[in-house]
């Protein structure tokens, strides 16, 4: 699964990639069809640090929401980013066992092996 948006440069990377190693994916358009919850939850099971490794943190929205993230639940927490999916680092890949965000050609490599 590929998560995406066709405007981000490490997406359009990640995507060449993809095409050039011939691996087959399914594309999800971040903000036209975000990640369910149970999808989110998934993603975080995959993470070795939790939220901090998706949640995009120094992004325009993150600053605008004006919310102590440590006193949500994790529920209102992954409410809120379904909701709002550009709280979310981009791209985001997964075999559904392994998780990469961002463009990380060695990770991607990795993930062949």
């Amino acid at each position: 699964m590929f998560y995406t948006y066709p405007s981000c440069t490490s997406c359009r990377k990640t995507k060449a990639w993809l095409k050039e190693k011939g691996i087959k994916y399914e594309e999800r358009h971040l903000f036209k069809a975000p990640p369910t919850v149970e999808e989110l939850l998934e993603i975080i099971k995959m993470t070795n640090n939790g939220l901090d490794e998706i949640l995009s943190t120094r992004s325009q929205k993150f600053k605008e929401l004006d919310v102590d993230i440590e006193e949500l639940t994790v529920t209102q927490l992954l409410s809120m980013i379904h909701e709002e999916p550009r709280l979310l680092k981009r791209p985001i890949l997964t075999d559904g066992e392994k998780l990469i965000v961002g463009y990380n050609k060695s990770m991607m490599e990795q993930l062949l092996a």
